[in-house]
């Protein structure tokens, strides 16, 4: 029989190894990511009766090209090293600034800020509050970063079906920690800018829970290498996952894979840096 649902799936409840209850809310979380969890809040900002000359003191200062304009508390433009070229230091910038027409809430859902970024072509959007105070700045890095390596039930599930169907097994599900050291890679590659990615979110508690077969003891990373590697990297002591338990003595296709390229522990993994290689002759 295919496994189609949770409640298709042994869950196993004992407390060394589930930190949830057997629900089906709780074993996946199917939660919006909001933008209060992704925002920057400290924020250089301008005052709209400032100046050019403020502007590029801010330039030079943060080396980012591009900051909200503020009244009252509330986000009336950004303004960036563009809007500026030929004006006079002495200039104001509230006539050169792009008047702030979309915002969004810590409230709102990623995905919809996502559909206004991509519907409007903005690369940011002020945050404000319900009284339209300004609270911070959401960028399309934030959203790209929001949709990378999200583990959905769909995910999860395939991978359950792929046991049953190829080795005849009767997997246990459970969600918990697991210890970083301990864990074993089953891919051999992983990227830098990946990395810093993923690190941000594990220091901001925002990770995606890996996927990971237990058998005889060992820890398999079947998903989120990236994350495993960068808590690594951070030395974080564990990280959650759906825990996929085989009481079986039968050795998995990955774990030969992982044995033929003599990965036996995360720092085994390579890491890759595409930055340093042009992609220009």
């Amino acid at each position: 029989m295919g496994i189609c649902s949770l409640s298709d799936v042994k869950i196993d409840t004992t407390p060394e190894r589930s930190l949830v209850a057997p629900t089906h809310p709780g074993l996946i979380s199917t939660e919006k990511k909001l933008v209060r969890e992704y925002m920057t809040v400290d924020v250089v900002s301008l005052q709209a009766a400032e100046t050019v000359k403020e502007v590029i003191t801010c330039i030079r200062k943060t080396g980012h090209d591009g900051f909200p304009v503020l009244s009252n508390g509330k986000a009336v433009g950004l303004i960036a090293a563009r809007d500026i070229v030929g004006a006079k230091a002495s200039d104001k910038i509230a006539p050169l600034m792009q008047p702030v027409i979309l915002k969004t809430m810590p409230d709102e859902s990623m995905t919809d800020v996502a559909r206004k970024m991509f519907r409007f072509c903005v690369q940011k959007l002020p945050v404000v509050n319900p009284d339209g105070q300004f609270v911070g700045i959401i960028t399309n890095a934030d959203v790209i970063r929001s949709q990378i390596e999200r583990v959905t039930p769909e995910k999860v599930f395939d991978y359950l079906n792929t046991l049953k169907k190829l080795y005849g097994l009767d997997p246990h599900l459970s969600r918990g920690s697991v210890p970083v050291r301990e864990l074993v890679p089953t891919q051999d590659k992983v990227y830098m800018d990946e990395l810093d990615g993923r690190g941000y979110e594990i220091q901001k508690g925002l990770a995606e829970p890996l996927i990971v077969v237990r058998r005889r003891g060992r820890l398999l990373v079947i998903d989120g290498h990236h994350r495993a590697v960068a808590a690594n990297r951070l030395k974080v002591p564990r990280l959650d996952a759906y825990i996929i338990d085989i009481d079986s003595d039968t050795e998995l296709g990955i774990e030969k894979t992982a044995r033929n390229m003599r990965l036996w522990r995360l720092d085994d993994v390579q890491i890759l840096d595409e930055s340093k290689h042009s992609i220009l002759g």
